[in-house]
């Protein structure tokens, strides 16, 4: 797949529902069932808006292997996907953080039995106007002085006398979003965020926002910054610039993260559109993440999840 046509699917916000014309030569699972007959049935899923691109990838190249199977993914946020996973409503859930303790509680008092799929590496990726010409690189440090709420009208001056008396102009992912839990817990530390700032679980809404606005400051995953780098200027934290290399390697500290899929273990077990699906996933994550501006993991690690996948019986 062609890098530019994968990345169009960033602006499918909400959901997407897709099934292909003709089949294909997939490369996962077999394109059948044991007895010869074509797959048919729904697989649904929702989370996080980071990890959207790469599950958006993945459908488009699944309906052309399984034109029967009705895959449906939301974007409601990485909390707002849990929700929906715990209520049973969805059979797997993306996110953009690891599972919090009091979800993993609902899940179990749910009767909800689930697996931990890894399926790429993201960097969390502080972005500006491409007009603004006086920042390169800020600190965890002043991150937190722009970012948490301390009563006061923010100004660029205010972080770095040198810069511009100008109001910041602030644009975040929503409350719900694994992004924002991510932030919180290495940025606020837990402080509040600025009151001033747009939020949205649309991470393309926050790109218009900053490209629009010379004194925008705004964080995401790094293939929303990838897909618009040519609009949008990436800060360097404490000098590492978020690319490929840093990211993996860990040196784009502390923003290289992982991102995951939770499938529920009942609907593997049991629908075996689910389990083809989740098969196809983890067997072309890496080549999907590649193409929409995220990292793959090590080859050992979808090895791995993939022989998780496989002991769910």
């Amino acid at each position: 797949m062609k890098k530019t046509s994968v990345l169009a699917t960033l602006g499918l916000a909400c959901s997407i529902f897709l099934a292909a014309c003709s089949g294909g030569d997939g490369n996962t699972s077999a394109n059948t069932t044991p007895e010869g007959q074509s797959l048919s049935g729904k697989v649904t899923g929702d989370g996080s808006s980071t990890v959207a691109p790469i599950m958006e990838a993945i459908v488009e190249e699944y309906a052309q292997v399984e034109k029967d199977v009705l895959v449906s993914v939301g974007v409601s946020g990485t909390g707002g996907g849990f929700e929906k996973f715990i209520a049973g409503e969805t059979d797997f859930s993306n996110a953009s953080r690891p599972i919090k303790e009091e979800e993993k509680e609902k899940l179990v008092a749910a009767g909800v039995d689930y697996s931990e799929l890894p399926i790429a590496y993201d960097g969390l990726t502080v972005v500006v106007n491409k007009e603004n010409n006086w920042i390169d690189s800020l600190t965890v440090e002043d991150l937190e002085k722009i970012w948490v709420e301390d009563g006061t009208t923010k100004t660029w001056s205010d972080i770095n006398p040198s810069w511009p008396d100008e109001e910041i102009v602030f644009y975040s992912p929503g409350t719900d979003s694994g992004t924002y839990d991510y932030f919180n817990e290495v940025v606020l530390k837990d402080g509040d965020l600025v009151k001033a700032a747009t939020l949205s679980e649309d991470d393309n809404v926050l790109v218009t926002g900053i490209k629009g606005d010379a004194n925008a400051i705004g964080f995401f995953g790094y293939a929303y910054y990838e897909a618009n780098k040519d609009s949008l200027k990436a800060v360097m934290i404490d000098g590492v610039e978020p690319n490929s290399e840093t990211i993996e390697s860990g040196e784009y500290t502390p923003f290289s993260r992982p991102l995951f899929v939770y499938v529920n273990n009942d609907a593997v077990k049991n629908k075996k559109e689910v389990r083809n699906f989740m098969e196809f996933v983890i067997d072309n994550a890496a080549e999907m993440a590649e193409a929409v501006g995220y990292v793959q993991l090590p080859e050992e690690e979808y090895k791995k999840t993939r022989d998780a996948l496989d002991a769910i019986k």
